[in-house]
């Protein structure tokens, strides 16, 4: 499984996105399926229907349908999770979708994200401590 953030979602369904191609190439060297949380996917959806229409949000809800993409459920103690790095990353700031993230990583274990968001994925760390790894990005 692969922690999957917005830009990657809209840029593997917007061919006119600056990291289409880096994206599309990236697809075969993730481990495993990609996940998500809501708030990633309630981001994408909004982004790319303002850029793309009905039929960019077709394209996201074909990938939940094929089994490309897996939404992960957050119950209440993900939320005070969430809410806890949100405040401990109020400098930097951190938004709703990457405390989501950043909550499913240490849940999941899992090191390793999809994301655009080098900046910020470099910044956060896993239980306090642990850099993420970065596709398409450099391994941290």
């Amino acid at each position: 499984m692969i922690l999957t953030d917005t830009g990657p979602l809209i840029a593997l369904i917007d061919q006119g996105e600056p990291d289409h191609q880096a994206c599309v190439a990236c697809l075969p060297n993730l481990s495993g399926p990609m996940i998500t949380t809501w708030p990633v996917f309630t981001e994408a959806m909004y982004l790319l229907g303002e850029a793309g229409g009905w039929r960019a949000q077709e394209a996201l809800w074909g990938m939940l349908q094929k089994g490309d993409l897996e939404i992960v459920l957050q119950g209440s103690d993900h939320y005070r999770r969430m809410r806890a790095l949100m405040e401990k990353y109020c400098d930097h700031p951190m938004d709703l979708a990457d405390a989501s993230l950043v909550c499913l990583a240490e849940e999941r274990r899992l090191r390793e994200i999809f994301t655009l968001d080098e900046g910020d994925f470099r910044t956060y760390r896993v239980h306090g401590r642990q850099t993420f790894r970065l596709w398409p990005g450099k391994a941290t």
